[in-house]
């Protein structure tokens, strides 16, 4: 259990070796998926006020779906439109190592406190976009966090959009 805490330290300190040990290590998918599913309950314990109860268990599916949709998004981005020479991943990589830059979100649960959960939120996905970054430049195998920067910010619009649609369908 010390690794797993020690590596979800590693990814929210935006520990690139980090990265690139999870991209690595086939049998941590279980890991970054308890990372997200940690996150995500997080983020519903933080806004149980605004959301309720069932705002909880909402919105820990919806995030782990939203995150799979944003995983799949930047993959394609990232290996099709946008490969590096060096590019060599697959999917599982991917969700591996995104599934551990959503470590930050662990600090939604401090929206629980009121007046700062907008502030919180704010910070979380900052920080989070940023261990994104990170983590598809180790994952696509990019040379500079410019490209890794352009393909994480292409997903997470279209991320934005698609999680807008469905918070406004559900």
């Amino acid at each position: 259990m010390e690794n797993f805490q020690q590596r979800i330290l590693r990814a929210m300190k935006l520990d690139g070796s980090l990265y690139e040990e999870v991209e690595a290590d086939s049998n941590a998918l279980m890991q970054a998926i308890l990372v997200i599913l940690i996150s995500s309950f997080a983020a519903g314990i933080g806004s149980i006020f605004s959301s309720g109860l069932s705002g909880i268990i909402s919105g820990t599916l919806s995030t782990f779906v939203l995150w799979l949709i944003w995983a799949y998004i930047t993959y394609l981005i990232g290996v099709k439109f946008l490969p590096e020479e060096t590019t060599q991943s697959s999917y599982t990589e991917l969700l591996r190592t995104t599934g551990f830059a959503s470590a930050p979100g662990i600090i939604r649960v401090l929206g629980i406190i009121p007046g700062i959960g907008s502030i919180i939120n704010l910070i979380a996905w900052i920080w989070m976009l940023a261990a994104m970054v990170v983590a598809v430049k180790h994952a696509l195998d990019y040379s500079n966090m410019v490209r890794s920067g352009a393909v994480c910010i292409l997903g997470w619009i279209i991320y934005v959009v698609v999680s807008w649609v469905l918070h406004w369908i559900f």
